[in-house]
């Protein structure tokens, strides 16, 4: 630690708040992503970074330096979410709870399910190594992408921890050992482990996961024709950006859609005024989550003047074409992507 950083922990033994808050700030960001990670919920990553705040507080004066600030830090934050974790379900995808539907099948939203939440990118912010130096280099397989987020959720809680400390931070097994207070032997099977289910889970050829980056030129250049379409309600023109294969789901509803077909034929029936299950008009704003081409959008109903929050669209793009569509119908979710709940009937 710094000699700044030292003083502070001094003064925060002592009983300094406002000490510790200076001191625990700093490593906010990260640790969200890394509860984030755990739980695959943002809501509940927000709870248990203030949780880890808590528990660090009340053992602040337990601290003595041994391992970096960061790490006991780290070591809380995992324990919290371990503990959070116990006895409950893993957060899933609709894809995990049914098989695919068709434009005819509906089903209500699921309250009872665990869903995976998108994360803001606007809050995002890349571990650092695990020997972090102000001029450390970020972690070279740092993701947050939801086919990875949503492979790790199958893992047991303590593999999960396992592979993100080792696989995604970059820990050395011996450092990981310490932290969840087992031996070298127990991480590096569990690791083991957690790489083979890992296999299982994620799509065809995402098994050696890039480093986290913006969506690419080419890919805004997609999502915004997508974007222009859907508010033009050009049926023709949303089949043509999407792939053969493409996957399409918005939990909490179970149903989802694999294919070109099923998907326009599903979007015909919402799209089309004369339909009981017509949706309305949408407007769509550029947003970013999970460090994915991504989208805001918006419905003005029948008989309402204003455009409503209705879902936070999560993309993979690959080439011309949308190849997967995660539409989380959270509209409580806007406000941590900074985005306002209702746009006026003239907004473009």
């Amino acid at each position: 630690m710094s000699a700044v950083d030292d003083v502070l922990v001094a003064a925060a033994r002592a009983g300094d708040e406002s000490a510790f808050a200076e001191l625990v700030e700093h490593h906010r960001a990260e640790l969200r992503v890394h509860c984030y990670r755990m739980l695959g919920s943002f809501d509940e990553s927000e709870d248990l970074v203030q949780e880890t705040f808590l528990r660090a507080w009340k053992n602040i004066a337990g601290f003595e330096g041994r391992s970096t600030l960061r790490a006991w830090l780290y070591r809380i934050a995992t324990n919290a979410c371990l503990d959070a974790l116990d006895g409950r379900a893993h957060r899933v995808l609709p894809h995990s709870v049914a098989p695919p539907a068709d434009s005819t099948t509906a089903r209500p939203p699921r309250g009872d399910v665990a869903w995976l939440q998108p994360f803001p990118d606007r809050l995002w912010e890349p571990a650092e190594s695990a020997e972090a130096e102000p001029d450390a280099v970020v972690v070279a397989r740092e993701t947050i992408e939801l086919a990875f987020l949503a492979a790790i959720q199958h893992l047991p809680p303590r593999q999960r921890a396992v592979l993100i400390l080792r696989d995604v931070l970059g820990w050395p097994a011996k450092q990981t050992a310490e932290l969840l207070e087992g031996s070298v032997a127990s991480v590096n099977s569990a690791s083991q482990r957690a790489r083979a289910t890992l296999r299982e889970h994620l799509p065809e050829r995402r098994m050696e996961w890039a480093p986290a980056e913006e969506p690419t030129e080419q890919e805004r250049a997609v999502l915004r024709r997508y974007m222009a379409a859907v508010e033009r309600a050009d049926l023709t023109a949303v089949a043509g950006l999407l792939a053969e294969e493409v996957r399409s789901m918005m939990p909490p509803f179970p149903v989802w859609f694999q294919g070109r077909d099923a998907v326009v034929a599903a979007l015909a029936e919402s799209w089309n005024p004369r339909s009981p299950d017509y949706v309305g008009e949408f407007r769509m704003v550029e947003t970013g989550a999970n460090r994915q081409p991504s989208v805001a959008t918006y419905v003005r109903r029948p008989g309402e003047s204003a455009y409503r929050a209705f879902a936070i669209s999560v993309m993979r793009i690959e080439g011309e074409h949308i190849v997967d569509a995660t539409a989380f119908h959270e509209p409580e979710l806007f406000p941590a992507f900074d985005l306002p709940l209702t746009l006026p009937s003239a907004h473009r």
